[in-house]
């Protein structure tokens, strides 16, 4: 999450070669798969209500003058669907039968 967060509100990021949306989704997507391994007895629902504000507060963060970044409410859109995405597919995912 730290990682995350520096990279978010970095004045200058390092550029890369895909769009803003796709590195918060991806960033999320890890987040969200970390947090699943980490908690795995922590409701999921918990979990992504506290990715949700994580996100939340990154886009805060960015509309700080100070920051010098531009915040989007897309981007809060981006981090939560795919944290999501990953507690869905975990929720289809089929489990072996334990005994």
């Amino acid at each position: 999450m730290a990682l995350a967060f520096i990279m978010a509100v970095m004045p200058s990021p390092p550029a890369l070669p895909v769009s803003d949306k796709l590195q918060h989704a991806a960033a999320f997507l890890v987040l969200a798969l970390l947090g699943r391994w980490a908690y795995p007895e922590t409701r999921k629902r918990t979990l992504l209500l506290g990715l949700a504000a994580f996100g939340a507060l990154i886009e805060v963060v960015q509309a700080l003058p100070i920051v010098g970044r531009d915040s989007d409410p897309l981007d809060w859109v981006a981090d939560v669907s795919a944290a999501l995405a990953v507690f869905l597919i975990i929720a289809l995912w089929p489990h072996p039968k334990t005994r």
